[in-house]
């Protein structure tokens, strides 16, 4: 690989700044400075450093995000702080994209790579990963919602859905608790199915994705690199 993809792909800045940082001999490769921006390295055997520092070169990443309401799920916006403006300059520099979607008003688990092939399985609708939410509905849901969610409940583009478990944890005073697991990931699609039974989703959260649960020691807005286990059980569950 060459030093300045290396480098760039390990959160030191842009090609451009890269070939900057290089110019002034702050890198060396197996204890030999180096300035050559084409030069060619082994990420498995070469040691490289910058400013005497080691560098731990990883050619993806996956984090774990908790996603707060009023941010969108883009990786850039013209009017909206994005999921990609959370993370630290070093990870945002990775190139990385969050894995879906998550409405700009639902909070929870949002998984962010630049893993491409992962992501693919993730949202491939052939893969059948579940997603599971938890949410408060203005209305009382009741067994018949979940019997239609079951059957698959029809949207208001004529489109069914997939089957989808739904569990009332609670329905007094005209409110209901709820957890909905769908395998789709359609517009709104869980606001659009309780519309679809004549009820409103006030507030929604995503709680897993696949085998990942959400941390709930992340605050809104925080996030944190998968644990290898985690990994594990996702590229198990999904390859």
């Amino acid at each position: 690989m060459r030093l300045d993809k290396l480098l760039a792909n390990s959160g030191f800045g842009s090609r451009t700044e890269v070939k900057q940082l290089l110019k002034t001999g702050a890198v060396t490769v197996n204890d030999a400075r180096k300035k050559e921006a084409k030069f060619q390295v082994n990420e498995n055997t070469d040691r490289i450093e910058v400013h005497g520092e080691p560098v731990h070169y990883e050619e993806f990443i996956y984090l774990m995000l908790n996603k707060p309401p009023g941010v969108v799920s883009a990786t850039e916006d013209n009017w909206d702080e994005t999921v990609i403006d959370l993370l630290e300059p070093q990870d945002r520099a990775k190139k990385v994209f969050p894995v879906g979607r998550l409405d700009k008003d639902t909070e929870g688990l949002l998984l962010i790579t630049n893993d491409g092939v992962l992501a693919h399985d993730l949202l491939s609708p052939k893969k059948h990963v579940d997603k599971t939410y938890f949410a408060k509905i203005e209305g009382i849901v009741t067994n018949e919602d979940i019997t239609i969610f079951q059957e698959g409940v029809t949207i208001s583009d004529n489109y069914t859905c997939k089957p989808a478990t739904l569990v009332i944890l609670k329905a007094e005073n005209g409110a209901s608790e709820i957890e909905i697991t769908i395998q789709e990931g359609k517009f709104h699609q869980v606001k659009r199915m309780f519309e679809a039974v004549d009820k409103k989703v006030v507030y929604l959260k995503r709680l897993k994705m696949g085998p990942i649960m959400l941390d709930e020691t992340l605050e809104l807005g925080e996030y944190r690199a998968l644990k290898d286990e985690e990994l594990d059980q996702l590229m198990n569950a999904e390859r």
